[in-house]
């Protein structure tokens, strides 16, 4: 069984002959670049010039020999950028700066900074759809240069026997609402301006559906997973009542979602941290089959009842250690007894992509890194 075999049989809920392995196939399940250095050290790696993948999360592209020391089983296709965009970095001062093709800025101190924040939102001046349509302009989701390449990439992964994994053209419907507006608009908006926020996320959802279109064009056929994202919770509770996630934001999924699947038959993969359990089933009945990453620290995340529940509808991708209390924090003994545990609940009858809760932080020292990979080695195993 290759790898491509072992994540298709546990993602249609049959236990393969081990657990697949996630390292940077998702920007969710992926590594930071102070990380990756210090694993490549600890590991008798050769050092290299790392490459960024993902400039807000500092995530590190994983070299092949990483790869094949650990035995990835996953490779993201991710397409390119827009031709009409390129990221270029700026000094302000104490921070360094971008601006993304979206026009939200973000920066990082040079001082002590790991990751970039949002400081700047193009649409927080706007509040009427006029204003939007006058003074804003989205990007370019069609732009063919995003596509240049994907089919030989996909077909490049599929010869090395790896899963083949494509990304989304941005964060989620929800968050492209929040990273445009601002989080205080955002969360206004509802009440004050709901036509605005309204026309944001059918905006987003059209040039969703560009892209898409454009994407399984090309590789539909040979596609395994595919992304989409939106983060709707926090560490205790939804952002919003479960009723305006039913009226709002719900039916826009079920639209990107179901474009999307009458596309390709590959999994859609959704990402969600945090205490989402309430609209779970919503999300399900949306069309998400994979539910990424499972936050143990979230509350109403108890693995064992919603394997229970919701384990013959959705698979997992994610769930291996918890990177909040655990995975930094914790010895490496720790970090074994809390692996040895999520396989034993995560792992029973397939349906469980192993990966962090989410991705591995500068923070994560190697030798906690080996011992939850040390531990999937001898626990699973079917």
């Amino acid at each position: 069984m290759n790898s491509r075999e072992r994540v298709q049989t546990t993602l249609n809920h049959q236990e393969p002959d081990r657990i697949p392995f996630d390292l940077g196939g998702t920007p969710m399940s992926g590594m930071h670049k102070i990380a990756y250095k210090n694993l490549r050290a600890y590991l008798g790696l050769p050092e290299v010039e790392i490459r960024v993948v993902d400039s807000i999360q500092q995530l590190a592209a994983i070299d092949d020999d990483l790869a094949d020391r650990l035995g990835i089983d996953i490779h993201n296709v991710a397409p390119r950028s827009s031709a009409k965009y390129n990221l270029e970095y700026r000094d302000e001062g104490e921070y360094t700066a971008y601006t993304d093709e979206w026009g939200i800025g973000w920066r990082s101190p040079k001082k002590g900074g790991l990751y970039y924040d949002m400081y700047s939102w193009p649409l927080a001046p706007f509040d009427t759809i006029d204003a939007i349509k006058e003074g804003y302009a989205w990007p370019d989701a069609g732009d063919p240069n995003r596509f240049a390449g994907l089919r030989e990439r996909a077909l490049q992964t599929i010869d090395q026997g790896k899963a083949v994994v494509v990304g989304s053209l941005s964060a989620g419907i929800s968050e492209m609402h929040a990273w445009t507006r601002g989080f205080e608009k955002y969360f206004t908006d509802f009440y004050l301006y709901p036509d605005v926020a309204e026309y944001i996320m059918d905006t987003v959802v059209e040039l969703k559906m560009t892209y898409w279109e454009n994407v399984l064009g090309e590789i539909g056929d040979l596609a395994d997973v595919m992304i989409e994202a939106d983060d709707l919770a926090g560490q205790k509770n939804l952002f919003f009542h479960p009723d305006q996630y039913r009226q709002y934001i719900k039916p826009r999924h079920t639209k990107l979602f179901s474009f999307m699947k009458a596309r390709s038959s590959a999994k859609l993969f959704y990402h969600c941290d945090g205490a989402l359990v309430p609209i779970l089933w919503d999300l399900i009945e949306s069309g998400i089959e994979i539910l990424n990453p499972m936050q143990k620290s979230a509350a109403g995340i108890d693995y064992a009842a919603i394997k229970t529940e919701y384990g013959n509808d959705i698979s997992f991708w994610g769930a291996g250690v918890d990177t909040q209390r655990v995975f930094d924090q914790g010895t490496p003994e720790e970090v074994r007894e809390d692996v040895k545990r999520n396989i034993e609940i995560m792992a029973v009858g397939g349906g469980m992509v192993f990966s962090p809760i989410h991705n591995t932080q500068a923070t994560v020292p190697p030798e906690n890194y080996m011992a939850m990979w040390e531990t999937l080695q001898e626990y699973g195993v079917y």
